[in-house]
């Protein structure tokens, strides 16, 4: 089960972006100027990236930033949650 959530909270949200990002183009093309921008975005801050691509055509205010900031921590604790759990073996395998 806990492999499962890890591979949904990987795989769930740069799926996403990828589908959308071909489905809707031209939000994409509104809120990034680039296509390096968004990639990164996706690579390394998947849920950020959908939540500024959502919020940002209109511009970013208010509210938003409250959503980005959501993102932007569940971007965090899903990558620093698995180098936490493996700490120990890291340490086990070193030694």
């Amino acid at each position: 089960m806990c492999c499962l959530i890890t591979i949904l909270l990987l795989v769930g949200p740069r799926a996403t972006a990828l589908v959308w990002a071909l489905v809707d183009q031209a939000r994409w093309q509104v809120t990034f100027d680039n296509l390096i921008l968004p990639c990164l975005g996706i690579l390394f801050l998947p849920w950020t990236t959908l939540a500024y691509v959502l919020v940002a055509p209109g511009g970013v205010e208010g509210i938003d930033w409250l959503w980005l900031i959501i993102a932007f921590l569940i971007d965090m604790g899903s990558s620093s949650g698995a180098a936490a759990k493996n700490r120990h073996r890291i340490s086990r395998a070193s030694s």
